[in-house]
């Protein structure tokens, strides 16, 4: 877009929050010559040292552990995803003012590639770093950004008009946008998640939504076609709307044909991509992920024999199902990512039987009656840790699955599953939970169980 950059000259902007997007959006604003200040609920004493030197360094105002005294101070804030616009000091802001956006809107705004956005409750994370890869070998100068742990704004303000930013966008990030467009948008999926923060599915569903709401006829919405509730959200989109299906065969779109990805386009043409066995990745919501990712690609103008082509040397992203090891037979897998019920069941489904599972965290206001129910046999045990697991267990309780014990922590739920897994068993991490009572991100966690499943082997 690249619009609106002097504008930003001299603004009093305020960001809130110093994670990744946080700690990226303070260094573009500050060469953006905007002054500047910065909020986090840490007190300093739990600042990164050289970030806060860094800062003061810059003349940055630093609140930490506190907020500023006059909301009405400020131009803008730049909130980062894990930050509710509900807090009332930011709603304090907004009512004096300020306008309120997110690292994403802002990136946007002062950058000048074209986006491919992708979201949806779950395969986020698969499906764009899958489309990163077609795009980089379809030899397209690629960054791939966003929700996925790569700042957006950190590629955007360097990337030209011909360079393409393929974006893993978070309903938290998507709900502060305001002109964000991009060429191509997706919507995986839409199951129960966030609603401690979006508090009902019908918002949840409008913000992520949001993905689609300044597209024109131009641009492309791929959606999928068997979850009705997430293709329901198409019916106000102005872009071409393009369906894929695991289960349908389709006149438009993408789907199954004979065991194959297929692309049928407007005119009736049919496109070979790649059979469905040929993938590496397991489970049939990595097939629906690869369905999402040929229908972008193809439709952003990559020729199928090397989406074909990148779809068959995937193997997956790191955390979500990963292969971590076999240790006298039990097999061990890492799906930290696995953050809530919809997730963690996809897990299970695509590994289907003898599971020890280990499940627990920060339970994000869920209830897990669907959990339970969704086991369907394939768990034999369950070990439970982390501050929500009870909630976890009087779900168990009410539909008698009793096969569960409480671990201290992660090492003591590897160590139990160790124990007790017999040969052809499979230990699952999928928390169904976020990891946010114990670890600061999910990545963290995952590397912990991989850590804890490589002491094992020694």
């Amino acid at each position: 877009m690249n619009t609106n950059l002097d504008n930003i000259k001299g603004k009093k902007i305020l960001i809130v929050g110093m994670g990744k997007s946080g700690i990226a959006a303070t260094q573009a604003m500050i060469k953006l010559e905007a002054k500047v200040s910065v909020q986090d609920s840490k007190g300093e004493d739990k600042m990164d040292g050289q970030l806060v030197a860094f800062l003061k360094g810059q003349g940055v105002t630093c609140y930490f552990g506190r907020n500023p005294h006059d909301m009405g101070a400020f131009d803008m804030l730049i909130l980062s995803p894990g930050v509710s616009p509900e807090l009332p000091f930011i709603e304090e802001a907004k009512a004096k003012g300020a306008e309120i956006i997110g690292e994403l809107e802002i990136a946007y705004r002062i950058g000048r590639g074209k986006y491919v956005a992708i979201t949806g409750t779950n395969g986020k994370t698969t499906t764009t770093t899958l489309t990163g890869e077609i795009f980089k070998a379809a030899g397209r100068k690629t960054y791939v950004v966003g929700n996925i742990g790569v700042a957006v704004i950190s590629a955007s303000a360097g990337a030209s008009e011909s360079d393409w930013l393929v974006t893993e966008t978070s309903s938290f990030q998507l709900e502060t946008t305001k002109y964000f467009k991009p060429v191509i948008s997706a919507i995986l999926n839409l199951t129960p998640d966030h609603l401690n923060r979006h508090h009902t599915m019908k918002a949840y569903g409008e913000a992520k939504a949001k993905i689609f709401a300044n597209q024109s006829s131009d641009g492309y919405l791929v959606i999928n076609y068997d979850d009705k509730t997430c293709y329901k959200l198409a019916d106000k989109c102005k872009a071409t709307v393009v369906p894929f299906s695991r289960k349908e065969q389709l006149k438009f779109g993408a789907f199954v044909k004979d065991g194959r990805i297929v692309i049928a386009d407007k005119d009736g043409s049919l496109t070979d991509i790649v059979g469905a066995d040929e993938l590496k990745i397991i489970g049939a919501h990595n097939l629906e992920n690869a369905l999402a990712a040929a229908a972008i690609c193809y439709f952003s103008g990559i020729d199928a024999e090397t989406i074909g082509n990148s779809i068959r040397a995937f193997g997956g992203v790191e955390h979500r199902i990963e292969y971590s090891g076999e240790i006298d037979g039990v097999k061990y897998y890492n799906d930290s990512k696995g953050t809530n019920i919809d997730a963690a069941l996809t897990a299970l489904r695509a590994i289907d039987k003898n599971i020890i599972l280990i499940a627990g965290g920060d339970a994000k206001g869920q209830i897990f009656d669907e959990f339970i129910t969704g086991f369907n046999g394939s768990v034999k045990k369950m070990l439970l840790m982390g501050r929500d697991a009870h909630f976890i267990q009087e779900a168990a309780d009410r539909h008698g699955f009793s096969d569960y014990e409480y671990c201290k922590n992660l090492d003591e739920c590897v160590n139990r599953a160790h124990q007790i897994a017999e040969p052809g068993d499979t230990v699952l991490l999928s928390p169904a939970c976020a990891s946010w009572d114990m670890y600061d991100n999910f990545e963290q966690r995952g590397e912990h169980f991989k850590e804890c499943v490589s002491r094992l082997e020694r």
